[in-house]
């Protein structure tokens, strides 16, 4: 088939170029979410110019936003995009969920890196939002499938380790709900698409210190446990494999789209132990080693986060979860390439 013309080809060869940065970044790099609640932070194209610059090729954001998004434009990061937790309602209306494609994906599709859409964050079964997930989860895939992009772009909700129940030793992980969870599972395996999951080692360690050391949470800990675990990244994991597995979905991949340790403001979070955290993970994520259940192969993580964030509420610490400061000072030396 001929090119009509050369702005048909110029499209054609930004999307083989994007293609060939994002598998380059995929098989390189290790993925940072992007929060902005704070008043002190760069402007997004500096934001964009840091991640670039430090080689981090995957980002997340939490809502969609033009100004991020041109700034995205070309640079090859793959993005995960959420839809907002306050949009959810309306997605339930397939009329708004295209819309809301319409105007945050498909003007952007030719240049920006979509890879996923995660249709709410941490939503839990008593949540307000809970009963909006799937349906929104189902508008969105449409609206995607509508404008042929059902190929680049997966589309999946991010869960809490709160939905697993027994998740020591992980082999006896079972999602708490399964009313609420079953249906998004099969969501999922329909549509070839990953499971997002936030992984906090930090928190479980400091809810359950006496149980939970220190080095097994910051993948110091020499030799393995009883259960063949050196660390608790991996138990915590594959306790959610193994939640998949029981739900008849032990094809589904597991995405890490936060996992971070705070540098202040709470029990063990300072500096070294949060650089010693980070600077463990993204080698064993990056490492090929997997998980006993998943052995072989990288873990695809996004570490949470770019900043401190200084207007989050909540435990103190949640303000120090950066890699950076607001001047893109890094806090950390850390490798992410």
């Amino acid at each position: 088939m001929f090119l009509e013309n050369t702005t048909q080809m110029s499209s054609i060869l930004v999307l083989l170029l994007l293609g060939l940065l994002s598998s380059i970044a995929a098989a390189e790099s290790i993925g940072v979410c992007y929060g902005v609640i704070a008043n002190n932070l760069p402007s997004k194209k500096e934001v964009v110019d840091l991640y670039k610059s430090n080689g981090i090729g995957k980002m997340r954001i939490y809502f969609p936003e033009a100004e991020k998004l041109d700034a995205l434009r070309g640079s090859g990061i793959e993005l995960i995009m959420d839809v907002a937790r306050e949009s959810l309602q309306a997605m339930t209306d397939q009329n708004a969920a295209t819309d809301w494609v319409r105007r945050n994906v498909i003007p952007y599709a030719q240049d920006v890196n979509f890879k996923y859409i995660a249709v709410g964050n941490e939503v839990r079964p008593n949540h307000k939002e809970a009963p909006y997930i799937l349906s929104a989860m189902r508008n969105i895939q449409n609206a995607i499938s509508s404008a042929n992009l059902q190929g680049r772009i997966k589309v999946s909700t991010a869960i809490d380790s709160t939905l697993i129940s027994n998740p020591y030793p992980p082999n006896d992980g079972v999602f708490n709900s399964e009313s609420y969870v079953r249906p998004i599972i099969e969501f999922l395996k329909s549509n070839g698409s990953p499971l997002l999951a936030n992984v906090y080692p930090y928190f479980a360690h400091i809810y359950d210190k006496q149980h939970i050391p220190l080095e097994y949470a910051l993948f110091t800990q020499q030799g393995k446990n009883s259960v063949g675990y050196q660390n608790l990244f991996d138990a915590m994991l594959d306790s959610k494999y193994a939640a998949l597995e029981k739900m008849g979905a032990p094809d589904v991949k597991i995405v890490v789209s936060e996992s971070g340790w705070p540098s202040e403001g709470g029990d063990a979070a300072s500096t070294q132990n949060a650089a010693t955290y980070y600077a463990n993970l993204i080698s064993h994520a990056k490492g090929g080693s997997g998980t006993p259940k998943r052995p072989g192969g990288s873990i695809e993580t996004y570490l949470f986060a770019m900043f401190d964030e200084n207007n989050k509420t909540g435990d103190k610490s949640e303000k120090y979860f950066g890699l950076f400061t607001p001047d893109k000072s890094p806090k950390y030396q850390l490798s992410f390439n």
